[in-house]
C-alpha cells in the first residue's frame, strides 16, 4: 500500500485499537482468492502479532493457506470529500480512509485449537452465547465445526494508513470536519468521529 510519509500509522498501540475495531478483513492468498470473514488478532504473539481466523472446508481458499504467504486488509472508516469544502481553489475531488495491511504466513490449526478460536471470537460480540446451550446446544456446536477450517497468520509486515486529509492547511481541514460532522450520511460521521479521536484533519490538531 502507498503510503506517504505523513500518512502513516505507526503506533503500535493505534494498531492493534484499529483491527480490534475493524476485524472484519479481508484476506487475500495466492493465487488471488479474497474471502471476508472477522479475525482475533493476538499483538502480544510472534515478531508483530498473529491473526486468527477460520474458513469453510469447502472454501478452495483452504489449500492455498498451509505455509503460504497471505495478506489481510482491514478498512476503517471513509467518505468522500468534496473540493467544494475547501476554502477556496483550486481542488478535486478525493476520498479519505483509514486502512491496515497485514502479511505474513499462514497455517492451519488443529482441530482443538480451532475450537478455541472460534470461542473466543464469540466471546468478543456475544459471550453470553458460550454458555446458552438451548440455542448453541454442543452436539449442534460440534456437527458445525467439522466443516470448519482455522488458521493462523504470523504477522511479518504491517502498512497502516490515516489518509484524513491532514496535508491540507487549517482551513480546509476545518471545512471537510465540520461538512462531515454535519452530514446525514453514516460514513460521513463515522469518519469525523475517527478523525476527531486521533485528532487528525479537523484543523484544530496544530
Amino acid at each position: 500500500m502507498f503510503i506517504p510519509n505523513n500518512m502513516h500509522m505507526q503506533d503500535g498501540e493505534d494498531i492493534a485499537q484499529f483491527i480490534n475495531e475493524h476485524s472484519f478483513g479481508i484476506l487475500v492468498s495466492d493465487p488471488l482468492e479474497a474471502t471476508h470473514i472477522p479475525f482475533i488478532f493476538a499483538p502480544d504473539e510472534g515478531e508483530k502479532g498473529v491473526l486468527y481466523g477460520h474458513l469453510a472446508k469447502a472454501n478452495p481458499q483452504c489449500k492455498q493457506l498451509a505455509q503460504e504467504k497471505a495478506l489481510v486488509i482491514f478498512s476503517g472508516p471513509h467518505a468522500y470529500i468534496s473540493p467544494t469544502w475547501y476554502e477556496k481553489g483550486p481542488g478535486v475531488p478525493t476520498w479519505n480512509y483509514s486502512a491496515v495491511h497485514c502479511t505474513g504466513r499462514a497455517s492451519l490449526l488443529n482441530e482443538d485449537d480451532t475450537v478455541q478460536i472460534m470461542d473466543r471470537l464469540v466471546a468478543k460480540y456475544e459471550p453470553e452465547l458460550l454458555s446458552n446451550e438451548v440455542l448453541m446446544p454442543q452436539a449442534y456446536q460440534d456437527k458445525l465445526r467439522q466443516a470448519v477450517v482455522g488458521f493462523k497468520i504470523a504477522i511479518s509486515h504491517i502498512d497502516a494508513k490515516d489518509k484524513l486529509g491532514q496535508q491540507r492547511n487549517v482551513a480546509d481541514q476545518r471545512g471537510v470536519f465540520d461538512a462531515l460532522q454535519k452530514s446525514t450520511a453514516l460514513s460521513d460521521n463515522q469518519l469525523a468521529n475517527y478523525m476527531q479521536r486521533k485528532q487528525l484533519g479537523t484543523g484544530r490538531d496544530r
